[in-house]
């Protein structure tokens, strides 16, 4: 058993614990530490009772001062929709095609519409609304559905291809391929004529041939020169803009299992006058008609 180490005179006192001949000093922590623990504790105890701070079952403590930040953002809320109230009023009471006209609802749209779109469509059509694969750019003056203001508000309202609005904007292509409606060749061959009708580097002979197949099953919605047809939905194959990509393997990917974007109808969620800023935000971005 190992002897306890002699202490020196003036050093500070050990612990009484000792591993491996190696003592533990009792050194007390200082005094303005614990008194600065004290208060923090008190000062715990104190905020637990003044404020919300306990979860319960169904809802928190709510503290004797009865104070919430749910209630702050509500009341703030409140004041914004009260002060803006008028105008949202004069916005949902003005012909969609008045609306640039109106120097207040233009300054207003801009805002209000802007922010509704980087809340609800960024996340889809991009911050700067320039779109992605499978989602439209709403820059451009390339439009399935139409790009004049009403054009805009009954898309954003209804959406497109959705199950909750029977209103929505509907179309859908044959999946060529996949269900059997056109052979592999076939496919081959109509894939490079739209090339050719786009511009693209393509196989001339497969392109003549593709020319039939074309004409006999694509022109009731695309029309005879591939320019497509809004009211139906369906693009214009001649103008190298893609929704989906414009290369031969997103070509024959699309003629092969067809493709089936899907929109919210924004309607069912937005008020009148917020769907009424969006859509002039988007149709004064550059590409509205």
């Amino acid at each position: 058993m190992s002897k306890k180490p002699k202490q020196m005179k003036g050093e500070v006192e050990t612990t009484g614990h000792e591993w491996d001949g190696i003592a533990e000093y009792n050194h007390p922590l200082p005094r303005w530490w614990l008194w600065t623990l004290y208060a923090t504790i008190i000062w715990a105890i104190a905020y637990t009772i003044a404020y919300p701070a306990w979860p319960l079952i169904t809802h928190a403590t709510r503290g004797v001062l009865h104070q919430s930040n749910r209630a702050d953002v509500a009341a703030e809320i409140k004041r914004y929709d009260e002060a803006n109230a008028p105008v949202e009023a004069k916005l949902v009471a003005t012909d969609l095609t008045a609306i640039a006209a109106n120097p207040d609802l233009v300054n207003y749209t801009q805002n209000a519409g802007g922010a509704v779109f980087r809340t609800w469509c960024a996340q889809c059509h991009g911050s700067g609304a320039a779109g992605a694969k499978g989602f439209p750019n709403l820059n451009d003056d390339d439009w399935l559905w139409g790009g004049t203001i009403e054009d805009i508000y009954t898309t954003i309202s209804h959406g497109v291809r959705n199950t909750t609005d029977p209103d929505a904007r509907y179309s859908e292509m044959p999946r060529f391929g996949a269900d059997g409606l056109l052979e592999p060749a076939q496919i081959d061959q109509v894939v490079q004529y739209v090339l050719q009708i786009s511009g693209q580097d393509h196989d001339a002979a497969l392109a003549s041939e593709g020319a039939t197949v074309f004409a006999d099953n694509c022109t009731a919605c695309h029309g005879e020169e591939g320019k497509g047809d809004r009211s139906v939905g369906a693009p214009n194959l001649t103008d190298a803009i893609w929704l989906y990509g414009g290369d031969v393997k997103s070509l024959t990917e699309t003629v092969t299992n067809a493709r089936f974007g899907v929109m919210p109808a924004w309607g069912q969620r937005l008020s009148e006058s917020d769907v009424r800023a969006v859509a002039s935000w988007v149709h004064s971005r550059g590409g509205g008609e």
